[in-house]
C-alpha cells in the first residue's frame, strides 16, 4: 500500500483539502481529526493528599473513591491518578528502604 502511494502524497493532501473547502464532510472530518486531533485525555484538577510513607495511602485512595462519588472525577481518571499513586508510594518505599540499609551497613560498619 506504501509504495503505491509513493510520491502521490502531496497531491492526495491536496485533493482532500479541497474536497474539505468545497463542502464534502468527510474530507472535512479528516482534515480537522489531523489538524485538531481527538484528545484521549483531559488535564485534571484534583487536591490529593500529601504521601509521604505508605501508610498516607489510605488517605490518598480514600479522596480518589471520594471524588468518584463525588462525579468530579470520572472511574478511569481516578484510575490513572491511583496508578500514580502506586509508583509514588513504591518510590517513597524504596527510598525508606536504602535509608534503612543504609542506616544498617554504618552501625555494622558495612561489613
Amino acid at each position: 500500500m506504501e509504495a503505491l502511494l509513493e510520491g502521490e502524497g502531496q497531491e492526495i493532501t491536496r485533493k482532500a483539502i479541497e474536497l474539505a473547502k468545497n463542502g464534502d464532510t468527510v474530507a472535512l472530518r479528516l482534515c480537522l481529526e489531523r489538524l485538531i486531533p481527538v484528545r484521549k485525555d483531559r488535564p485534571i484538577r484534583f487536591a490529593l493528599p500529601p504521601i509521604e510513607n505508605p501508610a498516607d495511602l489510605t488517605k490518598a485512595t480514600s479522596a480518589l473513591l471520594a471524588a468518584v462519588a463525588a462525579g468530579d472525577l470520572t472511574p478511569s481518571e481516578a484510575a490513572e491518578l491511583g496508578k500514580l499513586v502506586d509508583a509514588h508510594v513504591k518510590a517513597v518505599e524504596a527510598a525508606d528502604f536504602a535509608e534503612r540499609l543504609a542506616a544498617l551497613e554504618a552501625k555494622t560498619g558495612g561489613a
